[in-house]
């Protein structure tokens, strides 16, 4: 069984990017458009990790991230976030980790970057089961 990665992203380009680079890896990518869209997966389905966009058309992701960790659903208070954005400001990594993402990444989205991220929390659900 895969592991679950909700994706809060509002580009469908990125959203295809990611996706297919994990599921390469076996995981299972969960989809939403918007920070709303976004909060209502992550308290109806079983998430192991959350990559969340910041910048989003309704809420931000910063606004994301403190209504996941302040959710009802007690898993997701330790549900690992991390945040991806255009906006490499100085303050904004600073910004994420405030709001409760635990890493902050860059775009554009490096695969490699990426996959090393998110095995870091979940590992990689073909890593370890395929002989050869």
């Amino acid at each position: 069984m895969g592991s679950n990665v909700l994706y809060i992203e509002d580009n469908p380009d990125n959203m295809t990017l990611v996706k297919r680079a994990l599921e390469s890896r076996g995981y299972v990518l969960l989809e939403a458009f918007n920070g709303l869209n976004g909060v209502a997966r992550a308290e109806q389905d079983e998430v192991d990790l959350i990559l969340l966009d910041i910048n989003l058309p309704d809420i931000d992701g910063y606004e994301v991230a403190r209504r996941i960790r302040s959710s009802g659903k007690n898993k997701l208070a330790y549900v690992p976030i991390i945040a991806i954005t255009a906006n490499a400001l100085k303050g904004d990594a600073e910004k994420a980790l405030a709001a409760g993402c635990d890493v902050y990444m860059s775009k554009p989205i490096n695969i490699r970057e990426l996959w090393a991220r998110v095995e870091a929390f979940v590992p990689s659900p073909k890593a370890g089961g395929h002989a050869g």
